[in-house]
């Protein structure tokens, strides 16, 4: 299977125009299983989802429901998609230690047996420590494999939860000039991770000001009784 994470800038690119069309095109160079999302929707207003609900559809995601508003894609920009293959069990919210409007939200998938956490975290590192101990305990406490993904906001190695292995699969921002791997994943339990790596493009290369990063994993499901 293959998993990606996209920080969309709520789909302004490098010449200032926001372009969702360039974004989709972007995820379907990608063509992954679940794509986590970050700044998906507005900060103001009505909090509206910047990608068409038609034009995901088209390309083939379903949007996992964890909107408090109307207009929104997710919550705090975040936002899970997925493939009609797999099974969605169930969605939520996961609140997050922080000083500025962020969150989490989380998708547990029947097919496969996988958990998915979708993450912007702070810019403050002490209060992304902070965070980064609410995803470990919910990393601790899962039936399944689970990966969290997303914009870690975190320019060096960073801290790991116990029991976590984390992912990093390269310098993703700035697109116009990568110098720093902000954005991440991390898994717990028995995922058997493949190739990773930044997806460049051209296409991708100025659809945001972050690209995106893919990783091709195995979820192991726990035998019965386990």
């Amino acid at each position: 299977m293959r998993i990606a994470s996209y920080n969309i800038r709520k789909a302004v690119g490098l010449d200032w125009r926001r372009d969702p069309a360039r974004i989709v095109a972007v995820l379907a160079e990608i063509d992954a299983d679940i794509v986590v999302l970050q700044e998906a929707d507005k900060r103001i207003g009505r909090r509206a989802g910047v990608l068409g609900g038609g034009s995901l559809a088209q390309a083939g995601y379903r949007i996992a429901d964890v909107a408090l508003r109307p207009d929104s894609h997710g919550w705090h920009g975040n936002v899970i998609l997925y493939r009609d293959a797999l099974s969605l069990a169930e969605t939520g919210r996961v609140a997050l230690p922080t000083l500025e409007p962020r969150g989490a939200v989380r998708a547990q998938f029947d097919r496969p047996g996988l958990g998915v956490i979708g993450v912007h975290l702070a810019l403050a590192g002490a209060v992304r420590r902070r965070q980064m101990a609410v995803l470990g305990a919910h990393g601790a406490a899962a039936r399944t494999p689970l990966i969290v993904a997303g914009d870690f906001n975190e320019w060096r190695r960073g801290d790991v939860p116990a029991g976590a292995r984390a992912i990093v699969p390269g310098k993703s921002f700035h697109s116009a000039r990568p110098v720093a791997a902000l954005d991440r994943f991390l898994l717990f339990g028995p995922v058997h991770a493949g190739a990773a790596w930044v997806h460049r493009s051209a296409l991708a290369a100025r659809a945001s000001d972050h690209l995106p990063i893919v990783l091709d994993f195995d979820p192991e499901e726990p035998s019965a009784g386990s």
